[in-house]
């Protein structure tokens, strides 16, 4: 008993002693556990409060940025307006100024005016006066001499036309008597002289443009610095520029006419942009180039419509544009191909054979002058190989083989491009009319001299190129044939139109016969 009671006593020791120690161990976790949220708290508070004074410093700093960028944009505002108000006032000062000399001017016009308008009474005033003297001096003239104011002016006048009518006669002889003596002993320094000049005056004319300027100040601009502009336009054209002293004016000059229009057309766009330097130009001449083409195209299709020939090749057509820019003896070749082009057709059509193919053959015939100084060759053979290759008609070929008797013509349209061309080159000729209009103006030419005083009878000779004038010996002196030729063609020129040159030729025959018996 006493061992159970201990064992007892001892158990609930142990019980209590376990429960004081979970109350203690309860209690300090409770510490532990306020002290921690404690802290925390503390720590929450702290973040609070920077996180507050972070936001209040960042409210402060956007509020300066947007102060300052009000101040700026006012201050932006503040000196445009004041540039405008100053421009303003300098417009407003300007009309002011304009407005003080227009009001000038028109003072100085009214002044003028009015002095004006005093001259102009002056001098009605002195007209009358010199109209009232001169009537006095007609009545004392008339009184004096016995006629009237009017015979006396036919007797004046007929006096005055009959001196010069001999003075012109014997002037005009004289000039060409002495043309006629000096004629014989200058001619072969004449021919000397002609053909030196020839080439030169030709060449000139055939192998230079001119293009011109808006000012002076552009030939710099041109040259570039250092002459790069003038190099490179001059390289990318093969052109030479001669910039010389000639006002407001460039020289393009070579020898191949589609290379100067190229020059040409490039530098006239040059002046209109105003932007030169070598890139530009460069792009300029490509252009210019594309736009060449197009042109050349565009003549020969032209050349096309305007003969009525169809059907060819469009390399053909090209190179009949080529044509537009070479010239034979001065004549243009694409002109004298249509020129032949027509006449070989009008031929045709007179002798029955086929228009269009004579045409055609005519327009072809010199084709080869298009490429002929790319090519080894004359233009005979050369238009005959591009014939061949581009499938012409076998009577086209023979025709541009034979037209300058290389070959022999094995057709009659052949002959007939042959005659054409002749007709074409001699000039005058290549004239596309019919009978009626050709017989209507050798009628025109014989009236116009039939209508003068004196002719008996005139006739139009050579193609229209000469009339001759029967005049009757006893009406018409020698001297007034030098005035009638002289006024005969005067009037010509006046009333007709022609081709180069009509000789008048004014015939005065007087016959004394008499008998020997």
């Amino acid at each position: 008993m006493g061992t159970m009671t201990w064992i007892i006593v001892l158990l609930v020791a142990v019980a209590v002693t376990a429960v004081i120690a979970s109350v203690l161990t309860s209690s300090i976790q409770k510490k532990k556990t306020e002290t921690t949220i404690g802290n925390a708290e503390e720590k929450a508070r702290s973040i609070i409060d920077e996180a507050l004074k972070t936001a209040e410093a960042k409210k402060r700093e956007s509020l300066l940025e947007v102060k300052e960028e009000s101040i700026r944009t006012k201050n932006e505002l503040d000196k445009e307006i004041k540039e405008r108000r100053a421009e303003a006032q300098r417009s407003e000062r300007r009309l002011q100024q304009k407005e003080e000399n227009i009001d000038k001017k028109a003072d100085a016009i009214e002044k003028r005016e009015a002095g004006l308008a005093a001259k102009e009474e002056a001098l009605n005033k002195m007209k009358a006066e010199i109209s009232t003297l001169n009537e006095q001096r007609v009545k004392e003239l008339e009184r004096i001499s016995g006629l009237t104011s009017e015979q006396a002016k036919d007797y004046l006048l007929k006096i005055v036309e009959d001196e010069v009518k001999h003075e012109t006669a014997v002037m005009i002889k004289e000039m060409e008597s002495q043309a006629k003596e000096e004629a014989d002993k200058k001619a072969k320094e004449y021919v000397v002289a002609a053909i030196q000049r020839c080439a030169a005056d030709y060449v000139s004319e055939t192998t230079i443009s001119v293009v011109q300027l808006p000012n002076d100040e552009m030939k710099g601009r041109i040259i570039g610095r250092e002459g790069r502009n003038i190099r490179t336009l001059e390289t990318m054209t093969g052109v030479d520029l001669i910039i010389d002293d000639t006002p407001e004016a460039v020289v393009l000059s070579s020898f191949d006419a589609i290379r100067r229009e190229v020059a040409r057309i490039a530098l006239e766009k040059l002046i209109v942009d105003g932007r030169i330097h070598p890139a530009r130009i460069e792009e300029t001449v490509e252009k210019a180039q594309k736009e060449v083409e197009a042109m050349i195209k565009e003549e020969g299709e032209s050349a096309l419509l305007e003969v009525g020939v169809h059907g060819i090749h469009p390399e053909l057509v090209r190179l009949l544009g080529r044509m537009k820019f070479r010239t034979s003896y001065g004549q243009n070749v694409l002109k004298h191909s249509i020129e032949v082009a027509h006449l070989a057709g009008l031929m045709a059509a007179e002798m029955g054979l086929d228009v269009r193919l004579a045409k055609r053959a005519g327009l072809l015939h010199d084709i080869g002058k298009s490429i002929d100084r790319e090519m080894e060759g004359s233009h005979v053979q050369i238009g005959a190989e591009l014939c061949r290759k581009y499938k012409e008609n076998a009577v086209v070929i023979n025709a541009v083989e034979s037209h300058h008797g290389d070959v022999e013509p094995t057709s009659l349209i052949a002959c007939i491009v042959q005659a054409a061309d002749t007709i074409s080159a001699a000039r005058p000729g290549a004239r596309r009319e019919t009978l009626e209009t050709y017989t209507s103006r050798l009628k025109q030419l014989e009236e116009i001299t039939n209508n003068f005083k004196g002719v008996e009878k005139s006739f139009a000779i050579q193609a229209g190129r000469e009339v001759r004038v029967m005049v009757v010996p006893e009406q018409i002196s020698d001297a007034d044939m030098v005035v009638m030729a002289r006024d005969i063609s005067k009037q010509i020129e006046a009333e007709l139109e022609y081709p180069g040159q009509i000789k008048v030729n004014v015939i005065r025959e007087s016959r004394v016969i008499d008998y020997a018996k």
